[in-house]
This record gives C-alpha cells, structure tokens and sequence, in this order.
C-alpha cells in the first residue's frame, strides 16, 4: 500500500491519523498484529439516506457525492470508506443491457442492479475458443450493447494482418454509419469514464488530506475465477450449469483459454496504476451452489492457477468469497501465506480463522441485519466476539458481510466503532 503522494504536513492532525491508520491497515494485510481491528465502511447506499436524497442526485453530481463521502468519513471515523460505485454514463451512453442503474433502467432510489442474461449461445464455443477477440468485438459487444450493432459489420478483425491492403480494401466499410456511430459512442463512453476517474483521483486525494487512506480492497483491477468468467457475462448461470453435463470438455477447453487472458490484463492494469492489487468477485463457488465435485473439476483449480499467477507477478488478490464457503476452507489453505486476502459474506469466521487464519487476512464479520434491526447490544456483543475470536492475533478487517451500508442505522454504527475501539485494541 504506497503512501500518497498527497499526505499533509507532519505537523497536521489529519497527516499523524492518515498514518496510524495506513500502518494498521497494511499490519491486518499482512498479518501482523495491528494496534487496533481496522473497519472498512462502503456508504454506498447510506450515503443518500444521510443526506436526505436520491441514489440519482448522487451518481448526477459528483461533487456532491463527494461532499457526502467526507462528511460520512468524519462522522463515523472508519479507517478505510468507498462512496459511491461507478458511473451509470457509459453505460447510457452505449445502450448497455447488461447493468441497471438509478435512474436508468431502475428507480431514482435503486441500487445498482447487474442484468444477468445468455449472451453467449451453447452453439458458439467453437467460434469463442478460435478466435475469442474476434467474437468478442463482432458478435458479444453488438449483442450487449444496443449503438454497437455496427461492430457486426466489420469482416474478421484478422484481415488486418493485410496491412495496407486492409485498409484499402476493407476501409469503406468504416465509412458506413452504423459503424460509424458504434465507434462514436465508445469515444464518448471513454471519455465519460476517464471525466469519472478524473473526480475518484479527487476524492481519494481530499479523504487523505482528512486522514482516510485509500482503500487497497477494490482498487485494482477487477477479474474472475475462469468459470465466473464464462458463467457471469456470457452463458449465465442456467447455461453454464448445462453446459458442465452436456459440454463438459467445452467449459473445461474455455476455461483453459481465457486463464492467460486474465492474468495478462490484471498485470497489465496494476503496472499502469501502479497498483499492487487485483479484485476477484466469486459468484458460482460456493457451498450449496456447485457440488464439491463439480468444484474440483470446474472451479478450484482453474481459480488457484489464476489465484498463483498473479501472486507470481507481484499482484495480492483481494477476494470476494460470496455465499458460505465453510466447505471449502481447505482449499483456501493451499494457498501461500499472506498473499491474498478474503472479503466473506456469509462464512462461518470463527471456523475459517481456525483454518485459514495463518494463510489470508480475513474480511468481514458484522452481518448487515444487525446494523438495520437490531438492538445496541447485539451489535456489541457480536463486535466483541469478532474481535476476540477472529482479530486475535491480527489479520482481521471489519467489514459489513454484504458490502454496503444501505439502510443500516447511524446509531448502531455509532455503537459497532465504539465496540470495535473498545474490544479490537490490544491492552
């Protein structure tokens, strides 16, 4: 975790707490023992009903949302926050079918939605596993997004390799106006994303000035175990669930093709942003979602060998462990030892710190219903367990299990850091 090049004057309060909480975070990854239990906060969702508006008015200005972030970060005092996700722009911009969004496609007050649907068809593994960069650009992107339909005119992207005779030959083609359009609106869907980068590098440099350091859980690039990969954007999970019994050796044969693509452009991101870290969302592992048998053959080893490949590279994957992965808590101990880190939505974390806690710092631990409905002392009786069972010895984040904040109520928050300064500081 690099120290921003930001950081106030020594003699700012904001500069001594900025680095008492960036040596508490970077102890936890590291499991070491930190001088206090950090909490992670993603307002997202609180951060409209704080300010008494709509999820739309936030992601319609920026500035505001700003605002909101750092007046949430000095409410509560977390050690690392996130405000809200992405921008809805390029999305609108392209006719994206694939996300929703407040205000498009959803409600003013609705979080953002991932619209999950078979954009691949079981037919098109042949073609997906011959040539996937030719697919993706001609038939996947024109089915996904409506004002790329033009990207299906252009021939086999490899008849560029004619040089100038492609040009010469197949330039025309560039001329016609649905392809015309298609390259437009990427243009200006880039150009909505890199104004949106351009207020995140903002806000990240006023939350250190404040004393909050950047968050190292999602700030790299975002990849997938290969078998999310095929089942998230491309076969869904009804496909992909019929594809491992009809066309086995086909996902198995996709899974295999698109590991290299993964850790290719994983190093590539963090080189550019100079960022050591890279986020993995798992959606299909978990218990009760995919056998134990169909997990060793489908998932764990393709995801271990991605999980290898970037440690190898330099790279710490931050891993989002959704569901209950109590059984298979032994796999994660075949990974090295402080070189990635696991974010856990439902799992038992006093069994995985029992398992895994000597291999990965472990994130998580203050289910979201006790910060919406229940009482003062629950919350505290529950940090106090967390604290005492999973951050003993260090390599503990607190974190709410479902990664957002929405609906929970200031109060109990007010009582969960409270617990948490009390029962995650060692004596």
């Amino acid at each position: 975790m690099t120290k921003p090049a930001s950081t106030p004057m020594a003699n700012d309060p904001a500069a001594e707490l900025l680095d008492r909480r960036m040596k508490r975070v970077v102890d936890t990854l590291q499991l070491r023992q930190p001088d206090c239990v950090p909490i992670f906060m993603p307002f997202l969702g609180l951060l409209p009903q704080l300010e008494g508006v709509t999820n739309l008015e936030l992601y319609e200005n920026p500035e505001r949302a700003q605002a909101a972030l750092e007046r949430a970060a000095l409410r509560f005092q977390p050690d690392m926050c996130e405000g809200v996700f992405g921008t809805p722009e390029p999305s609108r911009i392209l006719g994206d079918r694939m996300t929703k969004w407040p205000g498009y496609g959803l409600g003013p007050n609705d979080a953002y939605q991932y619209h999950e649907g078979e954009y691949m068809k079981a037919e098109e593994y042949d073609a997906f596993l011959a040539d996937p960069s030719d697919w993706a650009i001609r038939r996947y992107l024109p089915r996904v997004f409506g004002e790329l339909a033009g990207l299906g005119m252009l021939p086999p992207l490899a008849m560029s390799l004619m040089g100038y005779y492609a040009v010469a030959q197949l330039g025309p083609v560039l001329t016609v106006p649905p392809v015309v359009t298609a390259f437009q609106k990427l243009q200006q869907a880039a150009q909505a994303q890199a104004e949106w980068v351009e207020h995140q590098i903002a806000l990240v440099r006023r939350l250190t000035e404040l004393g909050f350091p950047p968050c190292p859980l999602f700030a790299g690039p975002s990849v997938s175990a290969p078998f999310d990969f095929m089942a998230d954007t491309l076969r869904g999970m009804k496909g992909i669930f019929t594809d491992i019994r009809r066309y086995p050796e086909k996902v198995l044969a996709a899974e295999e093709r698109v590991m290299p693509m993964l850790l290719e452009y994983a190093a590539a991101v963090c080189r550019e942003r100079e960022i050591p870290y890279a986020f993995l969302p798992l959606h299909r592992g978990s218990d009760g979602f995919i056998s134990l048998q169909d997990f060793e053959k489908f998932y764990w080893p393709q995801l271990k060998h991605v999980l290898f490949g970037l440690i190898n590279s330099g790279v710490t994957p931050i891993v989002l462990y959704e569901g209950a992965w109590d059984q298979r808590l032994k796999y994660l101990a075949e990974l090295p030892k402080g070189k990635t880190v696991g974010i856990f939505q439902s799992t038992d974390l006093i069994k995985a710190k029992q398992e895994i806690g000597d291999t990965m710092c472990i994130v998580g631990g203050m289910p979201n219903f006790l910060l919406i409905s229940g009482t003062p002392e629950e919350v505290r009786e529950h940090t106090k367990l967390m604290c005492s069972e999973v951050g003993a010895g260090g390599g503990f984040v607190m974190m709410p299990t479902i990664g957002d904040l929405q609906d929970c109520k200031p109060d109990l928050i007010d009582v969960w850091v409270e617990a948490t300064r009390e029962y995650g500081c060692p004596s």
